[in-house]
């Protein structure tokens, strides 16, 4: 038989008529097919039309049955191998979809979709399996699977053992890939025959374990060195202690093959019969001899369509483990629920975005009745970082890096959110999550990763708070009513001030921005040194560069009025030799050649768009060698528990740290947890739900407040 043609395979009827209520009452089902330009339909196929089933479900009959009558094609729809956090049976969406114009995957009657790619592609294409190993070392490293519910904590059962695979009663993959149920009852005493000193550990079926389906194994099976393992352990774990794996035609076989394992399979799933696995029932047909990188290039990388569920597209897998990521991570963090402390009441909501997923976060203003209520309750403590006394176990919560468009004093929230179990990255004074995250060795992937979302932040411009106005204000010179551009500094379209060009035409002169700070700020009572206002700064500046051309950018929340440290117009002659009012930081970044700063993130910012940063204070970037620091030391940033110099740290391994690792996102969009892709996105497009009304006059009042609180001191 001539091999079939996969391009003409992908080009399946647009039109799919459907007779499963599933196909129109799974909204994400019909979103996925409808982007890969299949519109599903109800009523009787034309000529052009097709069919589409799922799978080889209870109901596909409905469909083959028209399919047969009509004589138009037959499309299968399953889900794919990454799919969700949960089952579909407890809710969750997949990620993914095989659309299989020739059978489906685990049906191994007839070629599907799967088998088809790889046994004709070459599967040589350099790139393709250079994508193939990264993806398989971040899933691995993720300790992802197809359905994630599992604790990568949880207890396992002491290495060494054979592991025995169970699956639910009645799915289809066990009878369409040659078996049936009496298979597993064989497979064990296979594996007790072949492993006769050895331990057994059966492995029951995630559905199983949330009690939606039954297995094939009866708890009485427990005895003598049989064992049962029903906990949600991680599956990459189990994998990792066992010396063999038996299955009829679980995807964990699938898993096994690709963390190393040779698997006794007793059916016949997609996996089997490339040479990877231990094959009791071959499959003739299939002819290919593959690599494990090659089995998952063609499973993972060229089978599946994927969507990415926060900007609503079709994405590449790369995209599909981000976003999983996310939700994952999410998961297994707020899983056991909170109690949060100290939340001021515009900030809940957005708590309770980020943090209750699982379980409603419940609120008390009081941190210390947080911490009662939540060890009551066998809960989590989140505490506002400012609010949490010093010695008090919990999560420190704070704002992240790449926050919003707009002051978090104008009560507009975050797109993420830091939360340390050890201190809070702006006291140098601890050691704190973010400082063992910078010195981590980097995951797999991590590099390109880091460096396309460092190329994102610049092409897009984007800051922490994103405050871009039509009427932005341009440095002036201090004492000069005058608001215009200076000349050399590319500020703008405006005409330029001559004093002010002046001053700023000799390119021998050094440009340095100097980004002013709240005074009162937490960062500055805990990370500042002997210099800890916007005064002192910038004296500390010119005496240190008396000939540079220095430019003063007062913080937002200062500029608003809504936090102390002003400066008045006087103080800043002589010091300052132009203000930059409203201007756009990046802009600024851009257009200077260094920056001094006592803790301000302007600093990482600055990092980021490689210029060199002098730093008076301790903030969370200084003391690994990528800046100039004149304030205080950090000791745990140079020496380790045990006394140990800490290696160098890279500007990848800090941003990494920071912008990936350290923070969570929460898309406003979709309301999901989202990888810090999505976030930029959102920052640079300005699709972000704005603030409501009440949030808004709350703004208005808070600074209202604040302006007479200045006058009060």
């Amino acid at each position: 038989m001539a091999a079939p043609d996969i391009r003409a395979a992908r080009v399946a009827p647009r039109r799919l008529y459907s007779y499963t209520a599933g196909f129109f009452t799974q909204a994400r089902v019909r979103r996925i097919l409808g982007l890969a330009g299949h519109a599903v339909r109800l009523g009787r196929p034309g000529p052009e039309d097709g069919v589409v089933v799922w799978g080889r479900s209870e109901t596909a009959w409905r469909g083959e049955a028209v399919a047969a009558r009509t004589g138009v094609p037959l499309v299968r729809v399953e889900d794919g191998f990454l799919r969700s956090v949960r089952p579909g049976r407890m809710g969750d969406a997949p990620l993914g979809l095989l659309i299989d114009p020739y059978g489906v995957h685990f049906d191994s009657g007839a070629p599907s979709l799967t088998e088809v790619i790889l046994n004709t592609d070459p599967l040589d294409n350099s790139n393709l399996l250079s994508r193939a190993r990264d993806a398989m070392a971040r899933i691995q490293a993720l300790d992802l699977s197809k359905y994630n519910m599992h604790d990568p904590e949880a207890a396992l059962p002491a290495p060494g053992y054979v592991l025995v695979v169970d699956q639910t009663r009645g799915d289809a993959s066990i009878r369409y890939s040659g078996a049936n149920p009496a298979r597993f009852a064989a497979m064990l005493a296979l594996a007790e025959a072949e492993h006769p000193a050895a331990r057994i550990v059966i492995k029951t079926h995630p559905e199983t374990q949330a009690g939606l389906r039954a297995g094939h194994f009866a708890a009485d099976l427990a005895r003598g060195r049989i064992s049962f393992c029903e906990t949600a352990v991680s599956p990459r774990k189990l994998l990792d202690g066992a010396v063999a794996v038996y299955t009829v035609a679980s995807q964990l076989g699938f898993e096994a093959i690709l963390a190393g394992h040779r698997p006794v399979v007793l059916g016949q799933p997609f996996y089997a019969g490339w040479g990877l696995s231990d094959d009791r029932l071959p499959i003739e047909r299939r002819r290919a001899r593959l690599t494990r990188t090659q089995l998952f290039a063609g499973v993972m990388l060229l089978a599946p369509v994927w969507y990415d569920p926060c900007r609503d597209r079709l994405c590449d897998l790369e995209a599909v483990i981000d976003q999983l990521e996310a939700e994952v991570r999410a998961f297994r963090a707020d899983r056991h629920g909170y109690v949060a402390g100290g939340m001021r009441l515009w900030k809940r909501g957005r708590i309770q975005a980020f943090f209750g997923g699982q379980m409603p976060v419940i609120f008390r203003d009081d941190p210390l009745q947080a911490a009662d209520l939540a060890q009551k309750t066998g809960r989590g403590l989140l505490v506002w970082a400012g609010k949490a006394p010093p010695d008090m176990a919990c999560l420190r919560v704070e704002d992240g890096f790449l926050r919003s468009r707009g002051l978090g004093a104008d009560l507009v929230p975050p797109l993420s959110l830091v939360s340390d179990d050890l201190g809070i990255y702006y006291d140098p004074g601890r050691e704190n999550r973010l400082d063992r995250l910078i010195v981590r060795p980097l995951p797999p992937g991590a590099e390109d990763r880091t460096a396309r979302l460092t190329a994102a932040l610049v092409a897009c411009r984007i800051s922490k708070y994103n405050l871009r106005h039509a009427a932005d204000r341009w440095p002036t010179r201090p004492g000069v009513a005058v608001e215009a551009e200076a000349a050399g500094l590319d500020l703008g379209h405006l005409q330029p001030n001559p004093d002010l060009a002046a001053l700023a035409a000799d390119p021998a002169r050094l440009r340095i921005l100097v980004p002013g700070q709240v005074e009162d700020d937490a960062s500055i009572r805990l990370g500042a040194g002997e210099v800890r206002t916007n005064l002192g700064l910038l004296q500390a500046t010119r005496t240190a560069n008396r000939h540079a051309f220095i430019l003063y950018k007062p913080h937002p929340d200062v500029a608003a009025g809504l936090r102390p440290g002003r400066l008045a117009d006087l103080a800043l002659v002589g010091l300052a030799d132009a203000v930059a009012g409203t201007a756009d930081p990046i802009g600024l970044i851009d257009a200077c050649d260094a920056v001094w700063t006592m803790t301000s993130l302007l600093g990482f910012e600055a990092l980021i768009r490689g210029k060199p940063v002098t730093c008076l204070g301790a903030p969370f970037y200084a003391g690994w060698g990528l800046t100039t620091d004149l304030g205080p030391g950090v000791a745990h940033r140079n020496r380790s528990g045990d006394g140990s110099r800490l290696p160098q740290v890279s500007l990848i391994a800090l941003i990494h740290a920071a912008l990936i690792a350290y923070p969570r996102y929460y898309d406003p969009v979709s309301r999901r947890p989202c990888p810090p892709e999505v976030a930029v996105d959102r920052l640079a497009s300005g699709a972000i739900p704005t603030p409501g009304l009440a949030l808004r006059l709350l703004a208005k009042l808070q600074g209202a407040f604040a302006s007479q609180a200045h006058l009060w001191r």
